[in-house]
């Protein structure tokens, strides 16, 4: 048996290939393929089986497209109700991969239809090796069931009997393979570790130390991060299957009249994914603003319209193509083109132009502390801003405004303020683009803030590898 990890940073990712001497499984491939299909060749294996424990929520699976590639034959819950040709798999049933044998569970919880694959390498005996847990148990934490919100007890009920009556009923030895780490949304509180054994989680996890059913209920339910929107179209994309990359649109190279004249339609949106402070200098009129080095997925999946296309403003054509990916993995897939020759070439054909405006942490604090009426909206979480923030300003986060704005006032001037800039940005992008002309956002934020000696440090910046509830 052999079993390799890959690891996709941003949406934090967790996939595998299990091997046995010539063939092998993919169990949870993310969208775009060709990392395993290199793997797999570099190793000399034929890919036939494809596994998915779930419909996965935050990402668009590439369980179809692998299939195609390779002629393997997929595997998905029997739950899920897949509409592809698929071996539809439940409780006792048994997928064998030459000595490796998996058997399944069925572990709702996290979502309806979820399964964990128990893997026996028969070649050396009948005991468990490890299981594929997907999105059920991580290191660390669990799976959060409110992502149907309408079933958020009814799943959190189930989530409690899949723990604790099938995966913790597993020897302590058993090796842990969870689809997501620390950074992910999918739970509230990760490890930083890819994997773990179930001995170690069961005496050292936080939310298995609830063993009461009604108090876990409320603590899976209760004070959990907010879900971005794609999470709530996904898991329908996979158990549709998605469009194949090879149908999705060329990225063309635009010139900025053809560019302009493509943005004027409001079928389309611009995002430019230049760094935070590029935007702030120049930008395209009525751009979103996410920073590539910022989680692009998260927040471009949570506040992006899916069903418009997206002209991207980058750096350099590079930058527009990891872009492109990136937005592909969450189901953006109505990428059209790029600024040719990016904001030098449009300021180049005299075309309008907006900015906003940056200041420093020393300049905010002058500011707060120097009798100056400010309206300061800090767009980080609730936990973030519960663990210590700038008096006076007031929470709304980032994704919330696009109708929480109303709540402020577009004539008076609004400082916004965040972790480091890059959620403040697009903040700032969302406001301008509802008639704020004034906009201030902080560079550096709460962490410039904190370094400053203004406020204490925030526990994530400084364990930054620790359990994260901040999304970037």
């Amino acid at each position: 048996m052999l079993l390799e990890h890959f690891f996709t940073p941003k949406i934090a990712h967790s996939s595998y290939l299990l091997a046995g001497k010539d063939t092998c499984a993919i169990i949870d491939p993310r969208r775009d393929v060709d990392l395993y299909i290199q793997a797999a060749l570099a190793k000399n294996l034929r890919i036939t089986h494809v596994i998915e424990t779930h419909l996965h929520a935050d990402y668009i699976s590439g369980h179809q497209e692998l299939a195609e590639r390779t002629g393997a034959t997929i595997y998905a819950p029997a739950a899920a109700q897949c509409e592809y040709e698929h071996v539809a798999l439940a409780e006792d049933d048994t997928v064998e991969i030459e000595s490796v044998r998996l058997d399944v569970l069925e572990t709702p919880g996290h979502s309806p239809e979820h399964i964990s694959l128990v893997v026996t390498d028969t070649s050396r005996g009948e005991d468990p090796v490890g299981v594929f847990t997907g999105d059920t148990l991580f290191v660390g934490d669990v799976g959060r069931p409110d992502i149907f919100p309408e079933r958020a007890q009814e799943l959190a009920d189930a989530l409690y009997h899949s723990l604790h009556e099938k995966l913790l009923a597993l020897p302590d030895h058993v090796e842990l393979y969870p689809s997501h780490g620390a950074g992910s949304l999918c739970g509230r509180s990760m490890g930083a570790r890819y994997t773990s054994t179930i001995g170690y989680e069961r005496r050292n996890s936080e939310p298995l130390q609830i063993t009461d059913k009604a108090e876990f209920m409320r603590s899976v339910t209760t004070n959990m991060p907010d879900a971005p929107d794609h999470f709530h179209r996904c898991g329908d994309v996979n158990r549709e299957g998605p469009m194949r990359l090879a149908e999705t649109p060329h990225l063309e190279a635009l010139p900025p009249r053809t560019f302009y004249d493509l943005s004027a339609n409001g079928d389309r949106v611009v995002l430019d994914v230049r760094s935070y402070d590029a935007f702030a200098a120049q930008h395209v009129p009525d751009a979103w603003s996410i920073d590539s080095s910022a989680n692009l997925p998260t927040f471009a999946g949570w506040v992006l319209p899916p069903d418009q296309e997206i002209l991207l403003v980058a750096e350099n054509v590079e930058q527009a193509k990891e872009a492109r990916v990136w937005l592909r993995r969450v189901g953006l897939d109505r990428v059209i083109g790029y600024l040719h020759g990016g904001m030098s070439a449009w300021a180049g054909e005299a075309l309008d132009t907006e900015r906003v405006h940056l200041i420093s942490v020393e300049e905010l604090h002058e500011r707060v502390t120097g009798g100056n009426h400010l309206v300061l909206v800090d767009v980080r979480t609730e936990q973030e801003y519960a663990e210590r923030h700038i008096d006076g300003a007031i929470n709304i986060q980032a994704p919330h405004l696009r109708t929480r704005h109303e709540e402020l006032d577009p004539e008076q001037p609004t400082y916004l303020i965040c972790g480091v800039g890059l959620r403040s940005t697009i903040a700032a992008s969302l406001l301008k683009q509802n008639g704020f002309a004034h906009v201030t956002s902080v560079s550096g934020g709460m962490e410039g803030y904190s370094a400053a000696g203004y406020s204490e440090r925030c526990s994530v910046c400084v364990n930054p590898h620790g359990p994260k509830t901040r999304a970037f």
